[in-house]
């Protein structure tokens, strides 16, 4: 078994001298800042497990990096899928990872890929650190994650509200080839009865809260903080609502930028995330930034593949949608 915690690239090329044997290797990969040189070191330290012969490599990826690009943006690229190609094709037999921010990305590997869940650590912290929890509602900052925030309210027989109509990411439409080639008039135009119908333009409709957090603490959850605008904006609303308590929950921290001052001058009083990403200078910032240890679950994991034990103790009571 072969740990693994940001080599240099030395150390990745001289992999073959110490591992003769064949034995099952394990690679274990946290993402830092430097995310593409993380990844080059990974999939060189793979390979030379493939070329000394190694009989199975397992890599243990907390948090999946380019996760977000998991889908098809116009005509964009799936980038989550082009990593998993380049993880399976340097050598990787195995997977285990946390939190997928879709679960269909297991999809793009045709290896096995253990997607383990922060949520009992997560449902924990709010049993045990939040005094009055009985006395708050789970809310989704978006319809997107509603079935999160509904998982999380029904193990905890708590109310669920939703906040919709937020300002989403929005493309400029003014480089999509609307122009490409230029319009000519000439005489052999497309009749105009043949012309591409044009999809019609979402409209955003006023922030609205679906649901009551008048005087109750506000639980919000999601899998992914970076860019904390979005949560800003929804902590906000859910003052003028009337909450008075406001917390953020996610597995994934990566709390980019100026995040950690902007939740600091925010109306949000904690922001609890797990270790799947190291954020050890982002709370030396923002005190309000808590983290929750969710290492034995990998550690579990491990041990169970090393002695070939079943996983699906790690994955009872998971429903389909969670």
């Amino acid at each position: 078994m072969f740990s693994l915690s940001r080599p240099s690239q030395s150390e990745a090329t001289k992999l073959d001298l110490s591992l003769e044997g064949g034995g099952p290797y394990l690679l274990l990969h946290p993402f830092p800042w430097d995310v593409n040189t993380t990844i080059m070191e990974l999939l060189i330290m793979v390979y030379a497990c493939k070329t000394s012969c190694a009989k199975s490599i397992i890599g243990v990826i907390p948090y999946f990096p380019y996760s977000k690009q998991c889908k098809m943006r116009k005509r964009g690229s799936i980038v989550s899928k082009l990593l998993a190609s380049m993880m399976c094709k340097a050598g990787l037999t195995h997977l285990i990872t946390m939190d997928l921010h879709q679960k269909e990305i297991q999809g793009f590997f045709n290896i096995p890929v253990d997607n383990l869940r922060a949520s009992p650590f997560l449902l924990q912290y709010i049993q045990e650190e939040i005094p009055d929890y009985r006395n708050a509602v789970i809310v989704a900052k978006s319809p997107a994650s509603a079935k999160r925030a509904q998982s999380f309210a029904e193990r905890l027989r708590l109310g669920i509200a939703v906040i919709h109509g937020e300002a989403q990411d929005a493309e400029s439409d003014l480089v999509d080839g609307r122009h490409s080639p230029p319009m000519v008039k000439s005489v052999a135009a497309i009749h105009p009865s043949l012309e591409i119908p044009m999809l019609i333009p979402k409209e955003k409709p006023p922030i609205t809260v679906v649901g009551d957090v008048g005087g109750r603490i506000a639980i919000i959850v999601d899998d992914i903080i970076d860019d904390v605008d979005t949560f800003l904006a929804a902590a906000e609303t859910l003052k003028e609502r009337g909450a008075y308590k406001i917390f953020v929950m996610a597995t994934h921290g990566l709390l980019s930028s100026d995040a950690p001052r902007l939740i600091e001058e925010s109306a949000i009083d904690e922001v609890v995330v797990t270790n799947t990403i190291p954020h050890e200078i982002q709370k030396l910032q923002c005190p309000k930034i808590k983290t929750v240890d969710i290492s034995m679950i990998l550690s579990e994991a491990i041990r169970r593949i090393h002695n070939g034990e079943s996983m699906s103790y790690l994955f009872r009571n998971i429903g389909l949608d969670d």
